[in-house]
């Protein structure tokens, strides 16, 4: 009912700094950071993506405008994917409409937000086509060109990649999408498509992932992927002087037969190998970061994995995933650098498709348990199981996404509005905190997904965001409770930074750090980053 102005100062070495900027707190002040949007008419505020837009030391919010969309195996139109750029005190910065001539879908647009620069503020880069209109009325392509076939699917007409001024939202540079769907023709047969990817209605082939990645472990690279069912292509870029530099290319049918038909509705970055240098864990294969395959497991496409430092008894990364091939790997528990399957589970009853298990989950939840526990839903796999694969409980908590919300080291569970912690004596999930008392709303269908969920603010515990009922604003919620662990933000740990860039693309998966943070974990190693300041 008062209004209350606080400020912040560090102590260094035993010196207090001078105050940061105050805050103040008005009476009556709601729960949450309320950002009011222009979303445009039958549309819904999708996935968010965060960067420093302007150099200012605070994130800008990407806001993925929704309207029609569908799956690439449903027919059918959609409407242009619109994407909005806002200031957390709700200022609107730009929009851009990707047109018609990009379809709207989980596995069509994958936008990457980050500094590929290294100049202190963000870039925006996508797939763009014909038609595709920046923030400044600027047409990229042939506006008059509409290449929907009858089905709604885009399978010709020249394909391109765009990066976009992140503070104007001006389109910088455009260059063609590498790869194309067909080399030698921009109308190609459905023959033609099948004999490159697998299918020749439109299925296969535009099935798109991207990630952001250190390749040389000093600069970011830009990474556009296409295909994981059979035929998988990426394609790093380095964004140097306003152009687009291409630092290789990896393609399956160039040698890497055992790589193709591995790679997920998702994928995660992270240094595998502890050569300071990122890889890139596409599915069950991953990419070294000279663009050489570093190994393959042969397990098969999944909807799900986590790479982290789930068990830190050993050394280096682990990776959990599920396997949607109805076999032996149903869960299964790898080793991040080499790929050696430490333990797996088989799926026991088909789901629809006769397929495996459709999410997975792998955090710290039960203290009793040195290490990451981890779960699945579907197939009919169910229990609790610890990083070791021993069953610990027969019960399985929701199967979705994590946060760092309390005061303590463990995880809790984020699933749809609502956050909850596992109740690991009674085997119960318990629900601390629910969105949608707020009015809030989850997105993507029945993957119930927040918008965006990530250490924004800075104090080591992660916001969530999620859009109201009528997409007439976001809400940026943070934990009021109080802890007395003190880490550095986690968004200055380079793994867990690159896993926001990739939070949004195709199946939502949560971030992940590179190193253990659960029961008994050491302290965090400082982060070697360089932090960039703007004038």
């Amino acid at each position: 009912t008062k209004t209350n102005t606080y400020y912040v100062k560090a102590i260094i070495n035993s010196k207090e700094q001078t105050a940061d900027k105050s805050f103040t707190l008005l009476p009556n002040a709601k729960p949450y950071l309320a950002i009011p949007l222009k979303t445009p008419p039958g549309y819904l505020a999708g996935d968010v993506s965060v960067g420093d837009m302007d150099g200012d030391g605070e994130y800008e919010l990407v806001v993925h405008m929704t309207g029609r969309s569908h799956d690439n195996s449903q027919s059918g139109i959609t409407d242009p994917p619109i994407f909005q750029c806002y200031k957390l005190d709700g200022t609107f910065l730009w929009e851009i409409n990707l047109g018609k001539n990009i379809r709207e879908g989980a596995h069509y647009t994958q936008f990457m937000v980050y500094d590929l620069d290294g100049d202190g503020k963000a870039e925006v880069a996508m797939k763009t086509a014909d038609g595709t209109t920046d923030s400044k009325g600027n047409v990229i392509g042939d506006a008059s060109k509409d290449w929907r076939n009858s089905n709604g699917y885009i399978l010709a007409g020249p394909e391109y990649l765009t990066v976009f001024n992140g503070l104007t939202g001006e389109a910088m540079k455009t260059v063609s999408y590498d790869p194309p769907r067909y080399p030698t023709t921009l109308n190609p047969t459905p023959d033609q498509l099948n004999s490159m990817w697998g299918d020749g209605y439109g299925n296969r082939l535009d099935r798109f992932l991207a990630c952001i990645a250190y390749l040389d472990g000093v600069h970011p690279s830009l990474v556009m992927c296409r295909g994981y069912y059979t035929r998988t292509i990426l394609v790093a870029y380095d964004w140097k002087d306003k152009t687009l530099n291409k630092r290789w290319v990896f393609d399956t049918n160039n040698g890497y037969r055992s790589f193709a038909g591995q790679g997920n509705h998702n994928l995660s970055v992270a240094d595998v190998d502890g050569d300071g240098k990122d890889e890139i864990i596409y599915g069950q294969m991953t990419v070294d970061d000279d663009g050489k395959g570093l190994y393959s497991t042969g397990i098969g496409h999944a909807d799900a994995i986590h790479v982290s430092d789930m068990d830190p008894d050993r050394p280096g990364l682990e990776v959990f995933s599920t396997q949607e091939r109805f076999s032996d790997a149903g869960m299964n528990f790898r080793d991040a650098k080499t790929g050696e399957v430490i333990w797996k589970k088989p799926s026991i009853s088909p789901d629809k498709g006769n397929q495996g298990p459709g999410r997975a989950l792998a955090l710290d939840i039960d203290p009793r348990y040195k290490g990451f526990e981890c779960w699945v839903a579907g197939a009919g796999v169910t229990g609790l199981y610890d990083c070791h694969g021993n069953k610990i409980s027969e019960k399985t908590p929701p199967c979705n996404m994590g946060i760092y919300w309390d005061g303590d080291v463990l995880s809790e569970i984020l699933n749809g509005t609502s956050i909850s912690k596992w109740d690991y004596l009674n085997s119960e999930n318990r629900r601390i905190f629910d969105a949608k008392s707020f009015d809030c709303a989850s997105n993507n269908g029945t993957k119930a997904n927040p918008c965006l969920s990530a250490d924004i603010l800075g104090d080591w515990r992660e916001e969530v965001i999620y859009r109201t009922n009528d997409s007439r604003e976001l809400r940026i919620f943070s934990t009021t409770i109080p802890t007395d662990k003190r880490f550095y933000t986690l968004m200055h740990n380079p793994q867990y930074r690159l896993s926001i860039a990739w939070q949004n693309v195709a199946y939502n998966q949560p971030p992940h750090l590179s190193y253990y943070m659960g029961e008994e974990m050491k302290m965090p190693p400082m982060p070697n980053i360089t932090i960039i300041q703007t004038k």
